[in-house]
């Protein structure tokens, strides 16, 4: 048992390391469905290329997959500048609904293949490879290490877009890093764990830690920690009571944050640490 569940949990803890991280800019920007438009994005783009005969989860359906997942963060760095016009969180999703619908259109002319949606959805983590977890490992550690080092041009364009501005800094292009960055994570993401276990890595553990603590610091700290915790009690749940393992962990976040809102509410304080 040891062994099966050896690479799913690293697999959880790599998604852990930075989707935790992501959360705190995408809830900071106010721009919580990103990540599931992304996905959807990255997903169709997968599914144009099925359709054009390339294999799931080969090199080139990976590629044509970030390509789409690129686009839309093109998308949505050059939608922020018309933030006045129309808001961005309404240009993601109505993004994210056209590229479901486009996904279902796509596979209503290939029934038999329609499994993929609920991998897409909740993933398959119980089988993930070892070798797709540690490259996936190598790509988030790249990735993280852009932010670390652009750390503080990364958040202040999210903090205060206006103060950026003085700075005479590039926001558009910022902006498209942020996006771009976050789309080759989500396209990696997606393939193993599916759209609605990494929306649940991203937002909630980031939710739940804004709920009791005031520095970055220890917001990520406990993101991780709530993570980790998370995963390993919906591998417990998949396993001892014979569910799917995505769905489980999906869950099992769900109630994490349904017992963060009723411990706030009982103490009707804000206390941070």
């Amino acid at each position: 048992m040891f062994d099966l569940l050896l690479w799913p949990f690293l697999a959880c803890v790599v998604l852990t390391g930075i989707h935790a991280y992501l959360g705190m800019h995408v809830i900071k920007r106010g721009v919580i469905f990103v990540d599931l438009a992304l996905a959807q994005t990255a997903a169709l783009g997968t599914l144009v290329g099925f359709a054009f005969g390339i294999t799931m989860h080969s090199g080139a359906s990976y590629l044509i997959s970030l390509g789409f997942a690129l686009a839309g963060a093109l998308f949505f760095a050059w939608a922020r500048t018309l933030e006045k016009i129309v808001p961005q969180e309404a240009v993601i999703g109505i993004t994210y609904v056209f590229a479901a619908a486009a996904a279902v259109l796509i596979l209503s002319k290939a029934p038999s293949e329609a499994e993929h949606i609920k991998d897409m959805l909740v993933g398959n983590i119980l089988f993930v490879k070892p070798a797709e977890v540690i490259k996936t490992a190598a790509l988030y550690s790249l990735i993280g290490t852009f932010h670390f080092v652009f750390r503080k041009k990364f958040w202040l364009v999210t903090d205060d877009c206006g103060e950026a501005c003085r700075e005479k800094m590039n926001v558009p292009l910022w902006d498209f890093l942020f996006y771009a960055s976050f789309g080759a994570v989500v396209t990696s993401s997606v393939g193993i764990a599916g759209v609605l276990l990494v929306f649940s890595y991203l937002i909630i553990p980031a939710i739940c830690s804004t709920m009791i603590a005031k520095t970055l610091k220890n917001r990520l700290l406990i993101s991780w920690g709530l993570g980790i915790t998370c995963s390993i009690g919906g591998m417990a749940l998949s396993v001892y009571q014979d569910l799917p393992t995505g769905a489980s962990i999906v869950a099992v976040f769900g109630a994490m944050f349904v017992l963060f809102l009723l411990i706030k509410f009982i103490l009707r304080k804000n206390i941070k640490i």
